[in-house]
């Protein structure tokens, strides 16, 4: 109402204004007058935002400088290009010896990696929220945002644990009553906090805290949803989670190597320092990368297995017999290239194969998260999202990136890869009751008697 006067009196003129007030006075609208003193001062206190534009909100603060001041003082004598290099090279080669530590400690821990790094992206990206907007102490954002995470893991982690511990969850009588209403549970604490938002709406200040809804739900899509397929992926076997995640770290490696080095041709404006250079030297070396890194990780059946928990020993175990994929296989090469290789056949796994098609997604679309990372920073004039790596940035810098090819691994496995998981037909078999597995046994007896698999058997009565 009070913006539909504000508009009427823009349009129509002080005289008409005027008259719509008077009419909304003789309609009985005594809105001003009914307002109570608590509501002025809200009013007072957060402002008419909707009136402003984006150039009126404030700037998000620089991040402070986090390099060890070791590293600092052994290259104090360096230009501020080759200080920065060698900063990001040491804190690169870091990072690498800890992922992998992390590999070889198992899957389980390569899981709360996956949680840990989900998390602090989630806080890098709020955080830059609350920074904007900070002036204007939103209630409930904060705390609101950090609830509805809660909820949303909650909601990807039970499915997740109905889906690959059903046998351990048989077991435990409590944990059978949350995972058989496990979606009602997580819609009812989504909707306290869906209603704990709408009861933190303030007069005048809708608007933005609908953008700040909003912001939070985006920001969960970004981070929890993909960071949930990571997680997926890797429950495929580990070399499913490996060579993506290598491919796109190769990839931003040996870019920003050929970028630096030879780079001349801007690629883009939203990253002004990425070129032509370093994109096709990241394309061809990542392929190559791929291709090796598929080979040497297809041996080893540690890496191929899918990893499934074992209840009888209470463990993660990556026991199997390699499917096909990870099986050599021999191939005739193409005639336009028997003439340079001077091969008739080669040899290589499968899996092989599928990794080009994976590294030149990493390669070739993977850099556009990044792209679309800049270009959010420079909507807000921001350099990282965070200072928490030296030379790097943030944790979502890094891993921008990430999140796309987890979803394009998810979705090649979904269409290409993936057939009936016969464990897991078994995991849901043994949650039925007797009389349904029962059921299931004759019609499936049946059937394959039916296709002459087994021998009809007149004799037996037992299951009449």
């Amino acid at each position: 109402m009070l913006e539909l006067r504000h508009r009427a009196g823009g349009d129509l003129g002080p005289g008409a204004a005027a008259a719509a007030r008077e009419g909304d006075g003789a309609g009985g609208d005594h809105e001003a007058e009914s307002t109570s003193d608590k509501e002025t001062d809200i009013d007072d206190k957060y402002g008419d935002l909707d009136s402003r534009t984006d150039s009126d909100l404030p700037e998000v603060p620089p991040s402070s400088d986090r390099t060890p001041e070791v590293l600092k003082k052994a290259l104090s004598g360096l230009s501020a290009r080759w200080k920065n290099w060698w900063i990001r090279g040491i804190l690169t080669l870091t990072m690498i010896s800890l992922f992998f530590l992390i590999i070889y400690m198992g899957s389980f821990m390569l899981m709360l990696l996956v949680l840990g790094i989900q998390v602090k992206c989630f806080h890098e990206i709020i955080t830059i929220g609350y920074r904007v907007y900070r002036s204007y102490e939103l209630p409930w954002f904060r705390t609101l945002s950090w609830y509805f995470l809660l909820c949303v893991n909650y909601f990807f982690y039970g499915e997740t644990v109905a889906d690959y511990f059903a046998t351990f969850v048989q077991r435990e009588e409590q944990l059978q009553f949350l995972i058989r209403y496990h979606r009602f549970i997580s819609f009812a604490l989504y909707l306290a906090g869906f209603c704990m938002f709408v009861l933190s709406l303030v007069k005048k200040h809708y608007r933005l805290q609908f953008y700040m809804f909003a912001w939070t739900h985006v920001t969960l899509l970004i981070t929890v949803t993909q960071s949930h397929l990571v997680i997926q992926n890797l429950f495929e076997g580990m070399i499913w989670f490996l060579v993506p995640i290598s491919s796109v770290i190769c990839n931003d490696i040996t870019a920003y190597l050929f970028g630096f080095f030879f780079g001349r041709t801007p690629l883009i404006k939203l990253s002004p320092k990425k070129t032509w250079e370093g994109f096709i030297g990241g394309f061809f070396s990542t392929v190559v990368f791929g291709f090796i890194a598929a080979y040497i990780l297809a041996k080893y059946q540690y890496f191929v297995c899918p990893i499934e928990y074992r209840s009888e020993i209470n463990s993660f175990v990556t026991e199997c017999e390699p499917s096909e994929l990870f099986q050599l296989q021999t191939y005739s090469v193409p005639p336009l290239l028997k003439g340079v290789l001077r091969w008739d056949t080669v040899s290589l796994y499968p899996f092989q194969i599928h990794s080009i098609a994976l590294s030149t997604f990493a390669s070739l679309i993977g850099p556009f998260g990044g792209f679309f990372a800049s270009g959010f920073k420079r909507a807000f004039k921001i350099k990282d999202f965070a200072n928490t790596i030296p030379g790097h940035g943030g944790i979502m810098d890094r891993f921008d990136c990430q999140y796309l090819m987890a979803t394009f691994v998810h979705v090649y496995i979904t269409s290409f890869i993936r057939g009936p998981n016969p464990s897991k037909v078994l995991q849901q078999l043994l949650v039925l009751q007797p009389e349904q597995q029962l059921n299931i046994y004759k019609t499936l007896k049946s059937h394959l008697t039916e296709k002459g698999l087994l021998q009809p058997d007149l004799n037996c009565k037992c299951l009449k």
